[in-house]
């Protein structure tokens, strides 16, 4: 049985957390708007009321005692759940004629923008909230109602449905294809743009060149962030990227880009689109869910 009052108040809890998280007490008040003083009589008054130390001052910076360490995991789990907590009840409060979709930037930029003009002249009521990440599978969270993931498809946080399969190929502006030798090939020493990514599962320039049996690329290329960047870079002449049909697909089809050569790869990984379980109460969102897949191959 919990006993409220044998719990210190939540203010010194904070402060406790925030010295830990930044690593010394000035950090701390800086974070919290307070002076360094102020913080350390927090601490203080936090040992006082566990009755043990919780910080070695001995020792700079201060370490945590076992103490320290104990308290420590409670409070880190505890804030966590508090603010997952509160993200939830605003979500809960949020206009029914609403939904929020979470993708990366460059599949939002190309693929789900165009999809969701066409939403919005079917649907004019509802309003779309669109969350982006860099790259990879953004996660549900309270506030996020779907999300569109690139993966093998066995995510368990919420039901999940193929929405489509990808095609990767090199694409680049018709100019630099002039460039190029006329069988397509010329890569090994073509200016390539690459994207970070830390996602095994996508496509980089040395996994196509490997798997297309191309040499490997002895030219200096340039790195992206994003997808976004890398596209623009393209159709700006500086290069061939890995064309994905998600985010560069209609770009081929209006002549802005071109493929480079015709040896496309179909990874085994496909586009998911993954709904939380809490879509069951919200119409919006329902709604949005079921439109992005009729006919969804001839939205690609």
């Amino acid at each position: 049985m919990l006993v409220v009052n044998s719990l210190p108040p939540l203010r010194l809890l904070s402060v406790f957390e925030a010295v830990l998280r930044s690593g010394s007490v000035q950090r701390a008040a800086q974070e919290l708007n307070v002076t360094q003083p102020a913080i350390s009589q927090a601490l203080r008054q936090l040992e006082e009321h566990v009755g043990i130390k919780l910080l070695d001052r001995r020792t700079r910076p201060a370490t945590r005692t076992e103490a320290g360490h104990i308290l420590e995991s409670a409070v880190t789990e505890g804030l966590g759940k508090i603010a997952e907590a509160i993200e939830h009840i605003r979500g809960m409060q949020a206009v029914e004629d609403s939904a929020t979709i979470a993708c990366s930037v460059g599949v939002a930029t190309y693929w789900l923008m165009p999809q969701l003009a066409r939403f919005s002249a079917d649907y004019p009521h509802v309003t779309v909230n669109v969350m982006t990440t860099p790259q990879g599978a953004p996660r549900l969270t309270p506030t996020i109602d779907l999300a569109i993931r690139y993966g093998n498809g066995t995510w368990t946080d919420g039901q999940v449905e193929k929405l489509f399969d990808e095609r990767v190929v090199p694409v680049c502006s018709p100019a630099f294809r002039q460039r190029l030798p006329a069988d397509g090939a010329g890569l090994e020493r073509a200016t390539l743009l690459n994207v970070n990514t830390d996602d095994p599962a996508w496509i980089t320039w040395p996994t196509y060149l490997k798997i297309s049996r191309l040499p490997e690329n002895i030219a200096v290329g340039r790195r992206f962030t994003n997808y976004v960047q890398a596209t623009q870079a393209a159709l700006d002449g500086q290069g061939v990227m890995l064309g994905w049909e998600s985010i560069t697909g209609a770009l081929v089809r209006e002549g802005r880009l071109v493929e480079a050569n015709d040896r496309p790869l179909v990874p085994k990984d496909a586009f998911y689109l993954v709904s939380s379980p809490r879509i069951a109460g919200r119409e919006a969102a329902r709604l949005l869910a079921s439109w992005l897949f009729p006919s969804n191959d001839e939205r690609l």
